[in-house]
């Protein structure tokens, strides 16, 4: 039975930031804080995620600086600030590992479907068909590096109002259509429609390349792409939800939801929640996988996480918080919390190492082995693209004409 279709497999991936989650990891004296702004580092961090057997890797991104703050810049200098392009780092890593799948982070607010099709349509082909993305929104401190648009900005402290709801869900309406376009871009250029018959000296059937013609509230887009259709035909579209509206966003738009439940109770309540915006969005007979997240500190080697954790607390100067559920434990006990999970209906789990490599090889070599051992996780790589191997269908061209 392959991995995709087995009963018992589950997903795991793995989310790269800077140095860690922790926002104290890059003080850890096996980080290496002085490579974080060079290709190797994270080559290394892919490969290590790949020896693991993880479905995937994401890598974080966005379009300002990190800040402890919702609104704007915190001003501080004693954590990492400053990233590489995710989606430049992955096409960095690409050639370099082989089955790991690629999803970085790119920001819809400030950018165009037509570009960032272009760019992840390509990072398939540099993968081989292991690509995916991360459809993020802009945080508002973010507005203020671009002046070609107004875009509303809603004070944390105001968010559950009625205006600011009403806001929100525009916001994310925008980016679902991003996401339509981009998809539709996808789909622009047949599967066959590079021909390259010499004989003939076409290098392509015009005939098979489409226009998308998307006519929406913010977007006007002709197309088709310049980039033929990718491997996956459609990569991997993921993102990260916190509440109803942007479940909404996840269920219609995205292969796999990001989540943040606190424990089983709630993860079984946010599941039903996706499903019920799935069905409602006429995308019930689609698979959606929906994963929980969670900040991970594993014990290793004789080193207990919560000692650890603390002493990161201490040189932070701060108790650490996350959205995220942060698990502080053995890998063994970890494996009980995502089966425990995973009743509630998560299909897999995306783990963010609070510190890197500690809990990135902890995740690879113990919790991996672990749940090997309970026969709920792969022993190998199989053949196939990242959608295969998470059992989605390669989706048939919309545009094509079908006999």
């Amino acid at each position: 039975m392959s991995e995709s279709s087995s009963p018992t497999g589950l997903h795991l991936a793995v989310a790269l930031d800077g140095a860690g989650w922790h926002p104290a990891a890059w003080r850890e004296p096996e980080a290496r804080a002085t490579e974080l702004f060079t290709p190797g580092y994270w080559v290394d961090q892919a490969l290590e995620a790949e020896r693991g057997l993880l479905d995937f890797v994401t890598i974080e991104d966005s379009l300002g600086l990190q800040s402890d703050r919702y609104d704007g810049p915190d001003h501080r200098t004693d954590q990492v600030r400053g990233r590489l392009d995710a989606v430049l780092i992955a096409a960095r890593v690409a050639p370099l590992t082989s089955h790991i799948g690629l999803v970085p982070t790119a920001t819809v607010t400030h950018t165009e479907p037509f570009h960032i099709s272009k760019s992840i349509a390509t990072l398939d082909y540099v993968s081989t068909g292991r690509a995916g993305w991360r459809a993020q929104l802009s945080h508002p401190a973010e507005n203020a590096h671009f002046g070609r648009r107004e875009v509303t900005a809603i004070p944390i402290e105001d968010l559950l109002t009625p205006r600011a709801q009403a806001t929100l869900i525009e916001h994310f309406d925008e980016a679902a259509d991003f996401v339509e376009v981009v998809r539709r871009l996808w789909d622009s250029w047949e599967d066959d429609a590079v021909i390259r018959d010499v004989s003939t000296g076409r290098f392509i059937d015009r005939d098979k390349l489409h226009y998308i013609d998307f006519e929406g509230r913010w977007f006007s887009v002709r197309g088709p792409s310049i980039t033929p259709r990718p491997p996956q035909g459609q990569p991997l579209v993921t993102a990260l939800a916190h509440a109803r509206v942007p479940y909404r966003f996840g269920a219609r738009a995205a292969d796999v939801v990001f989540v943040t439940p606190q424990d089983e109770t709630q993860a079984a309540s946010i599941v039903q929640e996706v499903r019920s915006e799935q069905e409602a969005a006429g995308r019930a007979g689609a698979t959606v996988h929906v994963f929980g997240d969670l900040v991970v500190f594993l014990d290793q080697a004789g080193t207990p996480a919560a000692a650890r954790r603390d002493r990161l607390d201490e040189l932070a100067g701060d108790r650490y918080t996350s959205d995220a559920k942060i698990f502080t434990g053995s890998s063994a006990e970890l494996a009980d919390l995502l089966l425990a999970w995973r009743q509630a209906g998560l299909s897999g789990f995306r783990l963010r190492p609070a510190t890197i490599p500690h809990d990135l090889q902890a995740i690879t070599r113990n919790l991996v082995p672990e749940l090997q051992r309970r026969g709920v996780f792969r022993p190998g790589y199989e053949a196939g693209t990242l959608r295969s191997r998470l059992g989605l269908s390669r989706p048939a061209n919309r545009y094509a004409r079908h006999p």
